[in-house]
């Protein structure tokens, strides 16, 4: 082979490896990722989204997510401050918001973020009480948000959304809560209770007024009665007999039991006696 022709053909080789390796510093990212560019260790800068050419051999690349990503906490056994043990898990909503931080200044942030995130859940908690985890969620929530997003900001990660996924109570924990959220009811019932019987006796207190001043009411309150029993379609009927009628006999049984009772009361008559009477005297002759 002659020198012409070996000097093309290791030309053409040459190209061809100068060809592939320009081919291999294109690099694409989605819509959702970044590309952080290093050249010989140095960051040369964020690429992307969509097609983007680094130079070869000398450059690496660094692909970072920039979508909400979700984290559960396991669960972490907590000591309230009202000394009452449970276990809570958690669920961590974040994104990355700055990939050069998040690349640069920690070594794996998500790791990290998982790990910050069990730390405060523990710290936080530990604070409140029992009551204040189970009823005041929102609030805990919004705190350990704002903690987990202070200590991962450094780190190019914002931290969006924290909440309590699950609380495990103790069984005898349970049973107690059950018997006051049961005593709790009964008070209520009785409260309520209470307060119909006071506004049923002033309602009554009025009604008695109302029926004192016009005596009529009454009478036609047990029509309405005698009505209302008589739509049951009952075989038995009680009639309320009004007092007004009855008062005119209960007036002539007084005035007859004392008349009774004062003719009972006086002595006896003395029996009265009569003189004898002379026999007639017989006729002269």
């Amino acid at each position: 082979m002659d020198p012409i022709t070996l000097l093309l053909v290791g030309g053409g080789v040459v190209a061809l490896i100068a060809f592939f390796s320009a081919l291999s510093g294109l690099r694409v990212a989605n819509q959702y990722e970044r590309g952080l560019v290093f050249r010989l260790g140095r960051l040369a800068g964020v690429r992307g989204p969509g097609l983007f050419y680094v130079t070869p051999w000398i450059t690496s690349v660094r692909k970072v997510d920039l979508r909400t990503l979700s984290i559960e906490v396991p669960p972490q056994e907590i000591i309230t401050r009202d000394n009452v043990t449970m276990k809570v898990s958690a669920v961590v909503y974040f994104n990355v918001v700055d990939p050069a931080k998040a690349i640069i200044n920690v070594a794996d942030y998500l790791r990290a973020t998982v790990q910050i995130a069990q730390t405060t859940l523990r710290n936080v908690l530990g604070q409140s009480e029992l009551d204040q985890i189970l009823a005041e969620r929102e609030i805990i929530n919004h705190r350990l948000q704002v903690i987990i997003d202070e200590q991962t900001e450094p780190w190019g990660v914002k931290v969006t959304t924290v909440a309590l996924k699950d609380v495990e109570l103790p069984l005898n924990m349970q049973r107690a809560m059950a018997k006051q959220a049961e005593a709790e009811r009964e008070k209520r019932a009785k409260i309520i209770a209470a307060d119909g019987e006071l506004l049923a006796s002033r309602q009554l207190g009025e009604a008695a007024a109302i029926i004192g001043r016009e005596p009529a009411t009454l009478q036609l309150r047990y029509l309405q009665t005698l009505t209302e029993i008589a739509v049951e379609k009952n075989s038995t009927i009680i009639f309320p007999l009004p007092i007004d009628l009855v008062e005119p006999f209960a007036q002539i049984l007084r005035a007859a039991a004392t008349r009774q009772a004062n003719e009972a009361a006086q002595p006896p008559a003395a029996p009265q006696v009569t003189p004898p009477t002379a026999p007639p005297s017989p006729p002269s002759s």
